[in-house]
């Protein structure tokens, strides 16, 4: 009799649930999320029917963290989490800030100059 094929590879974990978790979906319906970029909550949940992984999302979220940190937070990759962090933006629940919103960014001429001065050392 023909073995059934395996979806669990026992060094990987599982392949298929990530996937599964956001439908087959790729990105998000806006803009792709920068790693560094803020999360934050700025809506209600309690109207809405959220999955386990963005109410683990929320949870983080409550004091502001990275994209890449909420990707940590839930073991999940990265790709995921984004798209996860789309749904909830879309039903209003979280701002994602990006970094060059924050404020300036650190002069060019500047930083080759630090990296000169840690050189040095």
């Amino acid at each position: 009799m023909k073995e059934p094929p395996r979806w669990l590879d026992e060094d990987a974990g599982p392949v298929v649930r990530p996937y599964a978790l956001i439908r087959g979906r790729t990105r998000t319906s806006g803009e792709v999320f920068d790693l560094i970029a803020s999360v934050s909550i700025v809506g209600d949940p309690a109207n809405h029917d959220l999955e386990p992984e963005q109410q683990l999302i929320l949870r983080a979220a409550r004091n502001p963290i990275s994209v890449a940190d909420v990707a940590v937070e839930l073991d999940l990759p990265v790709g995921v989490v984004r798209v996860l962090l789309g749904d909830l933006r879309d039903h209003g629940l979280i701002s994602v800030t990006s970094p060059s919103e924050t404020g300036p960014r650190p002069n060019e001429r500047i930083l080759k100059e630090v990296i000169n001065g840690l050189r040095a050392l």
